[in-house]
């Protein structure tokens, strides 16, 4: 058995949060509000601060640091969109003018066999009446856009690398420094780090964001339950066959021990999005997102539509799964507020999360206006932030879900029935938190060789490697880049084996009993980041370049 916590190191600390004024920096900017990501999460943070300041006859300065050489480069989800927070921030428009693909119409759920499939009733969590097919690339341009008009700086191409911080408050963030060699030595092109100081600084990274994680341990703040983590890999195809309807699956090519399924959705008439989402904390040593992706388009139900068509883009991302219990107690502090996916602020069972992520930017931006309307320490003022989100629809939908997710810890039959008993009765049953442990604390089982599934060979048109999956990502990050990742001491044969087979881009190899590591190929996934090598940032516009994501 090999359990991967044993191997991880620990989250660097030392090197994550800095004295405000430590050397190092090149440029200062000092603004009244900073937002560390331009996701759904941080524009409408960045949208509805600007707005009540023009209401409320302020000028505050307003910034958005993004890692992304442009908006939504790094953005990926499903998506299906509840629309309820683009309504309450425009509601001069109407949703015809939003920036969706299309309205749910038909859905459907099949449970898979390897040729076979089962039609089931939709689950009341999974009904999307009302709601939107959707490219959260494109989601995030319209927001990105909508923010300029409101005279928001965003800022691309500028990873936050470090939280400064003055005393226990938070007081901005460094940025990473650009033109390093391998060696991490200076280029003709170096660029030192910039500090971005502000009064508030909003984190909205994203899923497994790292210094929301920072803040989190530095400042000891819990929660009932660790977060837990699934790996989506996803698939845009220009087809010849149409698809009306939005497709949910269950089973098939995924063991009963591991939580996940897929989905298909329609773009435009010959324009489809599918992806396969995997729980992280599943026991097997040797499965691979990616590969099982690969071999579900085989399946019948997949390949009517894909056959004849062409792969247009790849990418991959982790989505934070834990629910109710795994939110942190509080998600503000001295001059701080977590946002988003990096809060844990997604409802898996009925597969959403960006609209819960916009709203708590909404609640985060009303938040933060009062608190910079007073003096002194805004940590009191701040928590109205979660006294805001503590008692509106986002909490209230987690909790009535809360155990749902952790019931397929015992297998997929068994959490299958627990969940709808938890369904027939409003999140009653079992009338108890359900405790979990991180995923990398999960102990997985190492197969033999002879035991071990056989070799993944892609047929480069339906099928394809994980090295052309980094191709299709747009992914351009330069070959001299120094590594990002941040890899444990004495990785045995078998730990080799299996990062290569968690990432699902390549960046791991087993080379001659070690692990070789491709730090170009990363996509910023954080799978990795889970389970084993930390995920630091890099040189910005580093990465993906996601286009209809």
């Amino acid at each position: 058995m090999l359990v991967p916590a044993q191997y991880q190191p620990p989250l660097p600390l030392e090197r994550l949060i800095l004295q405000a004024g430590a050397p190092g920096a090149g440029d200062r900017m000092e603004l009244d509000v900073l937002i560390v990501g331009a996701g759904p999460a941080g524009l409408a943070c960045a949208i509805e601060l600007a707005r009540v300041a023009r209401a409320g006859g302020r000028d505050l300065s307003i910034g958005v640091l993004e890692k992304a050489g442009a908006l939504g480069e790094h953005s990926l989800s499903g998506a299906v969109v509840n629309p309820r927070p683009f309504r309450e921030l425009f509601p001069e428009l109407k949703d015809w003018e939003f920036p969706f693909r299309a309205p749910v119409g038909r859905e459907a759920v099949y449970l898979l066999t390897a040729r076979g499939r089962l039609r089931l009733p939709v689950p009341p969590t999974m009904h999307n009446s009302g709601n939107y097919v959707a490219s959260l690339c494109e989601i995030v341009r319209w927001l990105g856009t909508c923010a300029e008009g409101l005279g928001v700086n965003v800022f691309t191409g500028f990873p936050a690398a470090n939280l400064l911080v003055d005393g226990a408050r938070v007081a901005g963030v460094r940025t990473a420094a650009t033109g390093l060699d391998r060696a991490g030595q200076p280029q003709s092109s170096y660029v030192a780090p910039n500090d971005v100081v502000a009064r508030v600084t909003a984190l909205a990274e994203g899923t497994r964001g790292l210094l929301a994680q920072a803040y989190l341990e530095w400042q000891r703040v819990g929660s009932e339950n660790p977060q837990i983590f699934a790996l989506g890999v996803k698939e845009i195809w220009e087809t010849k066959r149409p698809l009306d309807t939005i497709v949910h699956t269950l089973g098939w090519p995924l063991e009963s021990s591991a939580f996940g399924g897929s989905f298909m959705y329609p773009l435009e008439p010959n324009l489809v999005a599918l992806g396969l989402v995997v729980g992280l904390d599943y026991s097997d040593a040797t499965l691979d997102v990616h590969v099982l992706f690969q071999r579900m388009k085989t399946h019948p139900l997949f390949r009517r539509y894909l056959e004849e068509g062409e792969l247009v883009e790849w990418g991959a991302k982790t989505i934070p799964e834990g629910g109710y219990y795994s939110v942190p107690e509080r998600r503000s502090g001295e001059g701080v507020v977590l946002l988003g996916d990096s809060a844990g602020f997604v409802d898996v069972p009925s597969l959403k999360g960006i609209h819960y992520a916009m709203q708590s930017g909404i609640f985060a931006a009303r938040a933060i206006f009062q608190a910079l309307s007073g003096d002194g320490p805004t940590a009191a003022r701040l928590a109205e932030y979660d006294r805001l989100v503590n008692s509106s629809f986002v909490m209230h939908d987690l909790y009535r879900t809360r155990n749902m997710r952790l019931a397929f810890k015992g297998g997929f039959y068994a959490g299958g029935l627990k969940a709808s008993l938890m369904t027939l009765t409003g999140g009653r049953f079992p009338g108890r938190k359900i405790a979990t442990e991180p995923d990398a604390e999960i102990a997985r089982r190492v197969r033999t060789a002879r035991a071990a599934p056989g070799p993944f060979v892609p047929d480069g048109r339906l099928t394809f490697s994980k090295v052309d999956g980094v191709f299709k990502s747009g992914n351009a990050t330069r070959d001299t880049i120094p590594t990002h990742l941040v890899v444990g001491r004495d990785v045995t044969p078998e730990l080799a084996d299996f990062y290569s087979h968690v990432c699902p881009a390549g960046v791991y190899e087993r080379t001659d009993g070690t692990l070789r590591v491709n730090a170009p190929n990363c996509i910023d996934c954080k799978a990795t980041d889970v389970l084993g090598p930390r995920w630091t940032p890099r040189e910005g516009g580093s990465g993906p370049k996601y286009k209809r994501m």
